[in-house]
């Protein structure tokens, strides 16, 4: 299942970035059996859109289909394309659409797409007769969002006209929550009653509504098909509670130098943090080129050697600094590992020190880090290559 890990190249790694497959396998098992939980026969898909959110779509595809994901969803059409090379059965829908004159791209690589109004759905059908074979379609209903989706006029005029959708298979209807992670907001059920009241009008094709936090609405709100995104990657869909899901990053930082400095003396660019005491700063091999936002001055800490160490002056574009006064000298000298995501400071904690949510700090991720693969909560690794486990 595993290729080793290529020791030389996470030695000369700054950074090194471990993603659990086998936690995210397992929370969408416990998503899937969530939605299953009152007998019914529902499926759960994966939404790989944004690199499998940063954690790498061409490894957590294959690693979800074999745990028995049967449906996948993206953003854009190059992802989609991207995604069929290592998944070359099942369905992958593109969330935004039908751009003008990719039809042929869509049919070429079997990738199904998101449409949202009438155009699209007039160049799709038209696609099918160009090309002489029906086209499974999915319609995406607006019920509150208003981003994309059918209007309520454009519903109107499907639902008056079936013939519109002559040639093509209706694959999903779907909708798309505002404030799930909001048990308690009214417009949760708002958005239930108008997205029952189009089903009903178009009967006879599968139906899907919950997102991650929306499957913790409850029965309601499950219909035939879960699409779970951010909660696949250990991110918390209930706010404010427990996260129910497992963590699925690690994010590890060498430590280059170390230095003393003396009381009232400032670090980094612009002076930002002056010390109050005798000090001893380290420098450790990240910045925002990979992903460290630079609004985190002064108000984070990494975790080395069991104690949380806070980071100190600004976030350069490749470095970091952080107040190691109070850890032993022999636990941060150079190549000392720092932890800067992981079970003591998960990326919704960072998320909240940087004022954004988890799916910025996991999409954000820098390309710059070594990439290690772990499945099933073990030892062995993968290198991300180019290769799948």
């Amino acid at each position: 299942m595993s290729i080793p890990a290529d020791d030389e190249a996470a030695r000369r790694a700054g950074a090194i970035l471990s993603i659990d497959l086998g936690a995210i396998a397992a929370n969408w098992r416990g998503l899937r059996d969530a939605g299953r939980a009152t007998g019914r026969p529902i499926d759960c898909a994966a939404v790989l859109k944004a690199d499998a959110y940063g954690t790498g779509a061409a490894v957590v595809g294959p690693r979800l289909a074999a745990e028995g994901c049967r449906q996948f969803f993206v953003a854009h059409i190059d992802e989609g394309i991207a995604l069929r090379r290592v998944l070359p059965e099942p369905p992958i829908y593109v969330l935004n659409g039908l751009l003008p004159g990719t039809e042929g791209d869509f049919v070429a690589h079997r990738l199904v797409p998101v449409l949202n109004h009438l155009g699209q759905l007039n160049a799709w059908r038209a696609a099918a007769q160009r090309f002489n074979q029906p086209l499974d379609a999915v319609v995406h209903l607006d019920t509150g969002l208003h981003r994309l989706g059918f209007s309520a006029e454009d519903a109107q005029v499907l639902i008056n006209e079936r013939g519109r959708l002559r040639g093509l298979r209706l694959a999903l209807i779907m909708s798309h929550l505002v404030a799930s992670e909001e048990t308690s907001n009214p417009i949760n059920g708002e958005q239930l009653s108008r997205f029952r009241t189009f089903v009903r009008a178009m009967p006879g094709a599968p139906t899907s509504l919950a997102n991650s936090s929306g499957i913790f609405l409850g029965p309601d709100f499950h219909f035939d098909l879960l699409r779970p995104g951010a909660a696949l990657y250990g991110i918390n869909p209930l706010p404010g509670q427990a996260n129910p899901m497992l963590s699925v990053v690690t994010l590890r930082a060498h430590i280059l130098q170390t230095r003393r400095i003396d009381a009232f003396q400032t670090v980094g660019y612009g002076g930002a943090w002056r010390s109050a005491r005798p000090s001893r700063i380290a420098t450790i091999a990240l910045g925002y080129a990979d992903g460290y936002f630079r609004n985190l001055i002064n108000r984070t800490q990494v975790h080395l050697a069991g104690r949380n160490v806070p980071v100190i002056g600004r976030i350069s574009m490749d470095l970091v600094t952080i107040d190691v006064t109070d850890v032993p000298e022999a636990e941060c000298q150079p190549g000392a590992m720092v932890e800067v995501l992981g079970p003591h400071l998960t990326p919704d904690d960072l998320a909240d020190h940087a004022r954004t949510n988890a799916y910025e700090v996991m999409t954000a991720l820098g390309r710059r880090y070594h990439r290690a693969y772990v499945d099933g909560y073990a030892d062995a690794a993968v290198e991300e290559a180019g290769e799948t486990p």
